[in-house]
């Protein structure tokens, strides 16, 4: 990855027009070292006019202004908020929106996060999944409330599953194992641990609403094992900038 790319941009969106979507990576901002360089997150110690700066740049590059943005303080939780206008919100882990010129932004640091579009009723969501949120069927509960409130249907939705901790990283104990199906799961007998697959957990639930596999992209970047460009909460010891995935409509 080059290190002057700001997001990456999920292929499955390019041919809907009028449609932006990516996620950053921690390249081409300005914050200093820990949370090098492009940090968005304002709940970290990183100088709040750094991650100003840092958002102008990253919403720039998608034809947006953070003013513009919605976003919640994130709960590791199940719940889904309609979203009107811009602005902030408390508690919420998924965000979903008919109205173009909103930009829906969830926030990150290995946490997987989902961009799904709705191209029959254009629709939008942008979904935070940590283990708790995979487990609690936050995907699933999104889609569920796309179609009460825009009549989603899986065929017509679009998704990307984007970079978070892979199963290759991230080891848990046999608290967090036994939340998970066999299949989102497998025990490392020489490490003595279990290690959970999040995108895999989380793409189930969108097949399993009827997304094509074919609408789905999953992206190959792992937080943690690729901590030069991503946020990695784990690798760093806590002490980290946080990105962000962001999908709206003009």
């Amino acid at each position: 990855m080059a290190n002057n790319l700001l997001s990456i941009r999920p292929k499955i969106f390019d041919p809907f027009s009028g449609l932006f979507a990516a996620q950053s990576t921690r390249h081409g901002g300005i914050s200093p070292a820990p949370y090098h360089s492009l940090n968005l997150g304002k709940s970290t110690d990183d100088h709040p006019g750094n991650v100003v700066q840092n958002r102008l740049r990253f919403c720039a590059t998608l034809g947006f202004h953070p003013d513009e943005m919605a976003w919640s303080k994130q709960v590791h939780g199940d719940l889904v908020r309609e979203v009107m206008q811009p602005g902030g919100s408390d508690g919420y882990d998924a965000l979903a929106t008919n109205v173009p010129g909103i930009l829906l932004a969830v926030s990150v640091a290995d946490c997987t996060p989902i961009l799904v579009y709705d191209a029959r009723n254009r629709a939008v969501a942008a979904i935070h999944a940590g283990w708790r949120g995979t487990v609690a069927g936050i995907v699933a509960k999104t889609l569920i409330f796309m179609e009460q409130h825009f009549a989603t249907q899986g065929a017509d939705c679009f998704a990307y599953v984007g970079a978070c901790i892979d199963e290759c990283s991230f080891e848990v104990g046999d608290e967090v194992a036994n939340e998970f199906a066999d299949p989102f799961k497998h025990f490392d007998g020489e490490r003595g641990k279990f290690f959970v697959d999040l995108k895999k957990a989380n793409a189930a639930q969108l097949l399993a609403f009827g997304l094509p596999e074919a609408q789905t992209e999953i992206s190959p970047f792992c937080t943690k094992a690729q901590n030069a460009d991503f946020f990695s909460h784990r690798n760093d010891g806590g002490v980290t900038g946080r990105g962000m995935a962001v999908i709206g409509m003009r």
